[in-house]
């Protein structure tokens, strides 16, 4: 081994706005903020953490399509589909359609596709 994950970046037009949509996506909390950089930690400020980043001339992914790729997407389990995705179009996710008994994909605020997925997963 090299090393160990420590920090996945996500470029954004708008870092708070991201930062505060994943945090409440994922129960984790803010521990530095500003209008170019936010990072959001999982209790107990462990590692991995989510960092969000301003990135002038930012282009969403046209998720499924591939004129812009997407850069990365997450999975996020979840105890119910349908509870989740009332929770994450409630905190500003944008249904996809896209999906199957196992899964449904969402935009972020920013346009990244991520998936809720079933812990049997």
């Amino acid at each position: 081994m090299i090393g160990t994950l420590d920090v996945v970046v996500v470029d954004c037009p708008d870092p708070e706005r991201l930062a505060d949509f994943y945090a409440e996506l994922l129960g984790m909390q803010t521990v530095s903020r500003d209008a170019d950089w936010c990072e959001i930690v999982p209790p107990g400020d462990a590692r991995p953490f989510l960092a969000f980043q301003r990135a002038d001339g930012y282009r969403a992914p046209q998720w499924p399509g591939q004129d812009v790729p997407q850069q990365l997407h997450l999975d996020v389990k979840v105890d119910d589909l349908d509870v989740g995705e009332q929770q994450v179009l409630a905190i500003g996710a944008t249904l996809t359609g896209a999906g199957a008994t196992t899964f449904r994909a969402y935009l972020d605020p920013a346009g990244h596709p991520f998936c809720l997925v079933r812990p049997a997963d």
